[in-house]
């Protein structure tokens, strides 16, 4: 797994087409405050599944300590690598650490799942704003 993380002012999003058949439509979105984990899931991520989304879970609490907020925006973002995880892989840990994060009191978002997305992003010109991790 590879995550880009923004400590984002405000990020929006607007779907603009589906790069996956079985996902419903969806509407914009946006939330201020938070950090993004622009998450790319690999394909040796199927074996490690649960060490990987803890991985991303726990990097997701540190860095809202640092910023002082609760708020987790995730969006799937397979533009980290050439290898790419199988989509249903990558929903299911998506969805998993989204439930984490929400039953730990965090205010968790997902970006609708399977969609090229409009994106608005501000963020402040800070050495936290922006982190890059694998796993």
């Amino acid at each position: 797994m590879r995550v880009l993380f923004w400590y984002c002012d405000r990020l929006a999003w607007t779907p603009i087409r589906k790069t996956l058949e079985d996902v419903p439509d969806a509407a914009p979105g946006g939330e201020s405050g938070a950090v993004a984990a622009f998450v790319h899931v690999e394909p040796q991520d199927a074996d490690r599944a649960g060490k990987v989304e803890t991985k991303l879970v726990k990097n997701c609490k540190w860095l809202c300590g640092k910023w002082g907020t609760q708020r987790v925006v995730l969006h799937s973002f397979t533009h980290l690598a050439e290898d790419k995880g199988d989509p249903d892989l990558a929903r299911g840990i998506l969805e998993r650490a989204h439930q984490r994060l929400n039953d730990a009191g965090y205010a968790a978002v997902e970006t609708p799942y399977g969609h090229f997305h409009d994106l608005e992003l501000k963020a402040p010109g800070h050495p936290l704003a922006r982190i890059f991790k694998q796993f």
